[in-house]
């Protein structure tokens, strides 16, 4: 199992941030720009593990000592089916270097922006502060 999946399988949001690198960029499936930066993709993630209800991998995808990744998952977000996928770059170090996350359908995609919107004056404190 990929220490990714594994970390947030155990809600383990220091793994998770552990394995960022320091110039990650994060994709949201719900805002319009990347995001970079460690502080803020593990701010952003956090946020995730406390909105995403359910939540399961059904599916990874990866070329055996490759840097891609692809990770499926399920989860309910406020009562909404979210399926969705993780997108994982490994850089030279093995860190996660590039993050997109894709999700369907889009009522599912509503209730998570809807969901994330609520959690990003959080988002945004705890960036600051980590």
């Amino acid at each position: 199992m990929h220490p990714f999946r594994k970390a947030v399988e155990a809600r383990d949001s220091a793994a998770l941030e552990a394995l960022l690198a320091d110039d990650v960029v994060f994709t949201s499936p719900v805002a319009h720009r990347p995001y970079t930066g460690r502080p803020i993709t593990a701010a952003i993630l956090r946020g995730a593990l406390r909105v995403f209800e359910d939540f399961r991998y059904v599916r990874e995808i990866s070329e055996p000592g490759g840097r891609d990744h692809a990770f499926v998952f399920r989860a309910t977000v406020n009562g909404r089916e979210v399926h969705g996928c993780d997108f994982v770059h490994l850089d030279e170090d093995g860190r996660i270097d590039d993050l997109t996350v894709m999700v369907r359908p889009l009522s599912g995609a509503n209730a998570l922006a809807e969901a994330m919107g609520a959690q990003f004056g959080r988002i945004e404190r705890e960036a600051r502060e980590g």
